[in-house]
This record gives C-alpha cells, structure tokens and sequence, in this order.
C-alpha cells in the first residue's frame, strides 16, 4: 500500500495514489478514484462516482458525492457543501446525477457552498461562506451569496506577471508588451473652455483599419463580458465614459487594466484571452475591430485557447 491510512479511517476503494495521506474517521467507498500525494482530512465522505487527482487537498468536514470531479491542485477548505442534484428527494434518485467539475489549481474557502452541475475554472478562488449558484470562469475570485466575481486571481501555474490590478490606465503611458501583443495608448487630449477632445488615426495610435465598432453600456456592475478570444481579430478597447477594467491573459502572462479615461485605448491582438468586468454605472465602452463579424473566429473555451497557444509557443 503506497499510502498512508489513519487506523481510524474506513478505505474500500483499491484505486489510492501513492502519498496520498487519509485521517482519522474520513470513509472512501469502493469506486471512489483518488489520485496521488493527496491529503484527505479527518470526518470526510467520498462517494463512489469520484474522481480526484493529484495533490488535492480536502479539509475535514466535507462530503464528496456521486458526479464530482476535481482535478488536480485543488484546495477545499473545511466545511465545504458540495451538492450533486438540483431537486432532491427522499428515496427517489435521478439515473445519473448532474457533474460538477473543479478544475485545476482551484480554491473553495470554507464553508462555501457548491451547487450541482457547475464548473469551477482552472485557478479560480471561491471565497468562505460563498454560494456559488453558476459557472465561475478560470482566475475568477468569487464571493457572497449569490456569489459574485469580485477580482481575477494570480494562477498557479508559473508566470511573469501577477494578476494584481494595474495603476489607473489614465496614470499610464503607452506601452507594451505586457501580455504578450497587448499595447496600451495614452491619445491626445485636448481641452479648452468648448469641451475636450480626444482622436487616433490609423499608422498612429490606431494599429489596423477597422471594419466593424460596436459599443456595450447599461452593464450591471455584478456582471462580466468578454471571457474569449480570437483567432485572427484586432480589437481597440476604449471607455469613451465611465470606467470598466479589463483583464488580458496570454496563457503565460495575465494582467487586469483599469480603463478610466476616454484618451485612453487598449489594443487587443489576436490570441490573446480577454474579459471585461467592474463596469461603472454609467460606463460605456467601444470597440474597434479589425473585421467584420465572423463567429467562427471567437475562442469561447479556455481549455482550448491554452491548448492552441502552448501549440504555437512550441
């Protein structure tokens, strides 16, 4: 046996990584899957239908039903409620019960509650007592009840720069790169006694010709845009009023920008992952793009866009 059991620990499953490590009172049923150098806490349940991997950590506490996934890196912290049907009864089971999936280098603080059949991103972080009742995207940090995405977190992958918020755009000169092909643009401004006014033509400020704009705006503050990428469109992102931020991610890099200032512009090359958040109340933001619509070019997956960068990086 390549693993360590309490005395105390009731373990039926044979599928048990090596270094694993199960406590006192915690109880794994046969079909339970359970990966290697894990630590499975004191007063945990694992169900059958289980899959766990490597490195996780479960604190004591929780209970580990039928249909959940976690992959690899996880933390749960202690007290966690995980859930895996939507519309409980007693002595009447569903044929097969809703998946949820926590995805790699994931965080759920205490006593946060998980409801079935949602997909916790890669690196996300769901702060104590939330009530997640959605899909959180990778990086997210969430909290509250519902829970809400509050700010993006650093991954746990290695990378070079941290996802901390950056200084207000306005406070910026331009520059770049940062995430890699991502350039921020301070514009002229221009201001008497009849207003301001701020401009950019192509070959200077502009990067490429645009053949589409459009404009999102009434945006409630708790809610997020983006979350995609493009194959082969430029994008210049500008908040003409109010403030919004912005977080770009080249699958090595991550950064969130804050947009402040109607002069200043963000230009988005292709390939790179970006979300829009934190909308003001009377924030409107315009994007430039390169070319007209073409849904076949967006990267709605992060899975898949960490896979075609690593490709081309290779």
């Amino acid at each position: 046996m390549g693993y360590f059991k309490h005395p105390q620990a009731l373990v039926e499953s044979q599928s048990i990584g090596d270094a694993t490590r199960v406590w006192a009172f915690a109880h794994i049923l046969a079909g339970a899957r359970i990966g290697g150098d894990c630590n499975i806490c004191d007063h945990v349940f694992i169900e059958n239908d289980v899959r766990i991997g490597d490195r996780v950590t479960i604190k004591c506490g929780v209970q580990v039903w039928d249909g959940i996934t976690i992959e690899d890196d996880v933390f749960i912290g202690p007290n966690v409620t995980l859930t895996n049907d939507l519309f409980p009864r007693s002595k009447r089971y569903p044929e097969k019960f809703t998946r949820t999936v926590i995805r790699k280098g994931a965080s759920i603080g205490a006593n946060a509650t998980i409801l079935a059949g949602i997909t916790i991103g890669q690196d996300a972080m769901i702060g104590a007592g939330a009530v997640v009742t959605k899909d959180v995207p990778p990086h997210a940090i969430v909290t509250g009840n519902p829970a809400r995405i509050t700010a993006y977190a650093t991954p746990s992958r290695p990378r070079a720069t941290p996802a901390a918020a950056s200084p207000p755009a306005s406070e910026q000169p331009s520059r770049g790169p940062m995430v890699k092909g991502v350039t921020i643009y301070s514009l002229p401004l221009i201001t008497d006694l009849r207003g301001s006014l701020t401009f950019a033509e192509y070959g200077q400020f502009l990067p490429f010709i645009p053949k589409r704009f459009f404009m999102v705006f009434d945006v409630p503050s708790k809610e997020i845009r983006g979350e995609h990428a493009h194959k082969a469109l430029h994008q210049f992102l500008v908040c003409v009023k109010g403030s919004c931020a912005v977080v770009v991610d080249d699958g090595r890099n991550i950064e969130e920008i804050v947009l402040d200032a109607a002069n200043i512009g963000i230009h988005v090359p292709p390939l790179v992952w970006s979300i829009q958040y934190k909308y003001s109340p009377d924030a409107v933001l315009l994007v430039l793009a390169s070319e007209k619509y073409e849904a076949g070019d967006y990267i709605r997956d992060y899975d898949q866009y960490l896979a075609m960068v690593g490709d081309r990086d290779r």
